[in-house]
């Protein structure tokens, strides 16, 4: 599991005792924002990115593509401009921080630049599977020291492409890293995966409407394949959606407390794989109704137990647990092995901290066994975020029901959500 980044006091998580019910607004999806920007800079020339989450991941794209020379402005949750450049900068280093986009999609774009670029992250990115991209890069021409983070890549201002065979069954972000840069190789790309099944083929399916969007042609039509032809990359403005992973832990709250909650801006149509939160709900026993103002989940009187196949949506998992710590029969979370490769070890991370609260929660080869037992804050221990901000919020779902919970990183939430804490207070008002 992950190691803990730095906190003040353990955040005690407010705990309410009538239905939650209330309006939020998310910022924006940091999955389309790191597309968006990495496409922007690619293009060469003059973007705009609207809606951007001021978010640490987000501030760690930026980082990446000023390391890289490409000329950035503005304001994240405002409008961020991309500079007109003639072409990526070596000499020097990329922070990924602990930002999976970061890690595995600015490198493919690293080794267009004109020089070596050097990439290090926080102490469990190191830790984070990073081969199959890097095996990738030196099989389509790069110069790669290095097998994890750190590592440094050697660019000398192109890269041959070609066709490339890698396993993504740890993450779908191998595949979509290289798609994303792919239009800028010599060849171009063609990349087919050879493994387990591809986890959150929903974030693939994502960056190859993005990549169409800005007139790169992309042949998807065999199962495991994805081939990016070689060409420009257009240069024009993005509107980032709400984030929709972001927004189900609000959402869960109507339905953890009976409640009804509002999400404003809630899109009629989404690639973003945070949209199946609400058939998830509805298999829980809450109702969802879209509207004028929003999205609205409305929680029944009590939680059913749910088995459910979290494969293509694993960031839903934490949420989804802590829903069905307090159902009314026992539920099953299956296909998110590769969850034990995230921000932390998810699956490990969910069944110690619900059980420190008493609960019966069991790791399974590919998820968790969960069986609702009544559940109490223990007074020496708080709930453990491991530097995970879906651990963080998990923990403030099931504070929610349970006193006494603390989180020991509320802060690691800034990784996506941007001031939790008082989001939090302000959705739960006089609750």
């Amino acid at each position: 599991m992950g190691l803990m980044s730095a906190s003040a006091a353990p955040w005690v998580a407010p705990t309410v005792c009538r239905p939650v019910n209330g309006r939020v607004q998310v910022a924006g999806s940091k999955s389309q924002t790191n597309r968006a920007l990495l496409l922007a800079a690619l293009s060469g020339g003059r973007c705009a990115v609207s809606g951007a989450p001021a978010t640490r991941d987000t501030a760690l794209m930026l980082g990446a593509l000023s390391a890289l020379g490409v000329p950035v402005s503005g304001q994240a949750g405002e409008v961020l401009a991309i500079g007109p450049h003639d072409g990526l900068r070596g000499g020097s280093t990329v922070d990924c921080g602990l930002a999976g986009t970061v890690m595995r999609f600015a490198p493919p774009a690293a080794a267009l630049a004109d020089g070596p670029v050097r990439f290090d992250g926080d102490p469990r990115a190191r830790e984070r599977p990073m081969g199959p991209v890097l095996d990738a890069l030196r099989a389509l021409g790069a110069g790669v020291e290095g097998e994890a983070l750190p590592f440094t890549l050697h660019g000398t201002g192109g890269l041959p492409g070609g066709e490339v065979v890698l396993d993504a069954s740890g993450s779908s972000q191998f595949v979509s890293g290289l798609l994303l840069s792919g239009a800028r190789y010599d060849k171009g790309v063609l990349v087919r995966h050879d493994g387990k099944p591809v986890p959150s083929l929903p974030h693939i399916e994502m960056t190859v409407d993005m990549l169409r969007t800005a007139g790169v042609e992309v042949d998807d039509t065999e199962p495991n394949s994805w081939r990016v032809s070689p060409g420009p990359i257009a240069a024009r403005d993005w509107a980032i959606e709400p984030d929709l992973s972001n927004a189900s832990v609000f959402l869960a709250a109507a339905a953890l407390t009976g409640g009804r909650v509002t999400v404003a801006g809630w899109p009629a149509e989404s690639r973003q794989p945070g949209v199946a939160i609400l058939d998830i709900l509805a298999s829980f026993g809450a109702s969802v109704s879209p509207g004028p103002d929003g999205l609205t989940v409305t929680g029944p009187a009590e939680l059913a137990g749910v088995d459910v196949d979290l494969h293509d949506v694993g960031e839903l998992t934490p949420t989804v647990a802590a829903l069905a710590a307090f159902a009314t029969g026992p539920s099953v979370l299956r296909g998110v092995a590769h969850l034990r490769g995230h921000e932390t070890d998810r699956l490990a991370a969910l069944a110690a901290e619900l059980t420190a609260l008493g609960g019966s929660a069991a790791e399974t080869e590919d998820g968790l066994a969960i069986t609702p037992v009544p559940l109490r804050a223990p007074a020496d221990r708080p709930w453990r975020a491991y530097a995970d901000h879906r651990m963080a919020t998990a923990g403030a779902l099931v504070g929610l029901r349970v006193p006494g919970v603390a989180v020991d990183d509320i802060g690691s939430t800034d990784k996506t959500i941007p001031d939790f804490p008082a989001r939090w207070r302000e959705l739960l008002g006089d609750s």
